[in-house]
């Protein structure tokens, strides 16, 4: 009774008006970055977070989700028709759905896609309201112990899952740890690492560093490696799969459904490992094999299935630990804590209807982006003959605005900068931005927590394995590290980003 209550909450919330019109907002244009290729909802997240600011609380939240799930549906779009993912985790996508498109089946590739990702949304949106509550009941048990256990955890994890070198990913954390620590010490107020500038004594702005990292870095990259982006498919017909392939989609929904719930949960890439975990599942267990790279629609349903199932699933940690799964989740931390709330157990009982409204919204921007995927695939298609160069200064002049608006000063736009170019020169040395950023976010997370479990030990350091929880967590990180160094492992991970890319 108690979730059927707490649904209603939430439906209450989520339909008011303006809501549903922030939703609607939210995965129009999370839909329209999935499209475009180069953009992706990290940097539209993050550029678009200084301009939720004046929104209540659920409302900007509300939008900043429908715009990362909605990139999961749009991202489809260009890989089944012109074979150009828009989002990472559409790239597997393109390999049956253009296949399809070219032999005159786009409709009913794309109509596997967007029946796949609705049936997939709504399943795990369904989980994420059953699983949330009694995680979130079990993370008020833990103590600061457990808490660094989880975040070292979830760092561990997070390189293990990172595309390219793992060296490399744990590089980019370390640094994001360090760069989380500049500004007056928790405890103390002693300055670090400000290097006497008045306006890091408050830290570095998260804004910044995500704008910079996610939008600066990824234009100035798309600008270097500028791509085709002319449109090869005709006008689309038959929208909506025969009897046959309704009945082969059926098993690979279902398959890449509960993939895709369980992986969204992992830090780091878990919604690009589930869309090629399923792919492999699928072609394993299909007995039409010599299909698969020539047009089979299983390897379209279950890929786009999953990934869509782990974006919704991936605001589980968010939700109940207070502990971003992906860069994305990352920013949404950031917005959770520019409105006044710290994410983590307790935003269920001290903001309910801000926690159910979020999870309700989650249902009505499904039905939202169905009703905008299938009707307006010809505007998405003509959205890629806007040229990049007419796209990025209104994409820097918009972010500028946003980040200088927060707090009125120069000081943020100058950080943009310098976080951009460090960006582009650490993306073209081979190092991925999105393991700094949740280094960033979770450094001072850490700190506080190491440092609050060691006064109340009295310095004990034995307090991380003497305590159950903790020691289970941190038996868990070691073995994921040692895992990730195994060279069947690496091997393995070398071979599905090389995929991706």
């Amino acid at each position: 009774m108690d979730l059927l209550d707490n649904l209603a909450l939430g439906f209450s919330t989520a339909l008011l008006i303006q809501n549903v019109v922030y939703c609607f907002v939210g995965v129009l244009l999370g839909t329209a970055v999935g499209v475009l290729p180069g953009i992706g909802p990290t940097a539209t997240v993050a550029m678009l977070l200084p301009i939720t600011f004046n929104f209540e609380p659920v409302t900007a939240l509300i939008m900043l989700a429908g715009i990362y799930y909605g990139a999961q549906y749009g991202g489809s779009t260009t890989a089944i028709l012109i074979n150009l993912p828009g989002e990472s985790s559409a790239a597997v996508t393109a390999l049956d759905g253009h296949e399809m498109a070219r032999r005159g089946r786009a409709g009913a590739a794309l109509a596997a896609a967007a029946v796949g990702s609705f049936i997939a949304g709504t399943v795990a949106t369904v989980v994420l309201a059953v699983a949330a509550p009694p995680l979130a009941r079990v993370a008020l048990q833990f103590g600061p112990a457990e808490y660094f256990s989880l975040v070292f955890l979830g760092l561990i994890v997070s390189i293990s899952l990172a595309r390219g070198s793992a060296l490399k990913a744990l590089a980019m954390i370390a640094l994001g740890v360090l760069l989380g620590t500049v500004g007056q010490d928790i405890y103390t107020g002693t300055p670090r690492f400000t290097l006497d500038q008045r306006e890091l004594f408050g830290g570095i702005d998260f804004v910044s560093v995500a704008v910079g990292m996610f939008g600066v870095a990824e234009i100035l990259r798309n600008l270097e490696n500028e791509h085709a982006r002319t449109a090869v498919a005709g006008r689309v017909r038959n929208l909506w799969p025969t009897r046959e392939d309704r009945r082969r989609i059926i098993g690979p929904i279902l398959r890449g459904t509960g993939l895709g719930a369980a992986l969204g949960v992992l830090p780091g890439g878990g919604h690009v490992l589930a869309s090629f975990t399923s792919y492999a599942v699928e072609k394993r267990v299909s007995k039409r094999r010599e299909e698969f790279g020539h047009g089979a629609i299983e390897g379209v349903a279950g890929p786009e299935s999953a990934n869509n199932a782990a974006a919704q699933t991936s605001f589980i940690p968010l939700l109940t630990l207070g502990l971003p799964a992906h860069p994305v989740m990352a920013l949404m931390v950031g917005a959770f804590i520019v409105h006044g709330i710290t994410p983590g157990p307790n935003v269920i009982t001290d903001e309910p209807a801000l926690f159910w409204g979020l999870i309700a919204s989650m249902w009505i921007g499904n039905v939202l982006l169905v009703l905008l995927n299938l009707p307006l695939i010809g505007i998405w298609v003509r959205m890629l003959r806007i040229p990049y160069q007419v796209l990025f200064p209104m994409i820097i002049l918009f972010a500028a605005i946003g980040t200088y608006s927060l707090g009125f000063n120069a000081f943020d736009v100058y950080a943009i900068v310098f976080f951009g170019l460090l960006g582009y020169v650490l993306i073209k040395c081979g190092c991925e931005p999105a393991p700094l950023l949740l280094g960033f976010v979770l450094g001072p997370l850490t700190e506080e927590n190491l440092r609050r479990a060691l006064i109340i030990s009295r310095g004990d350091a034995t307090v991380f394995l003497t305590r159950p929880i903790s020691a289970v967590l941190l038996v868990l990180a070691v073995a994921a590290l040692i895992i990730a160094a195994l060279p069947a492992i690496r091997r393995r991970r070398e071979v599905v980003f090389t995929e991706e890319d």
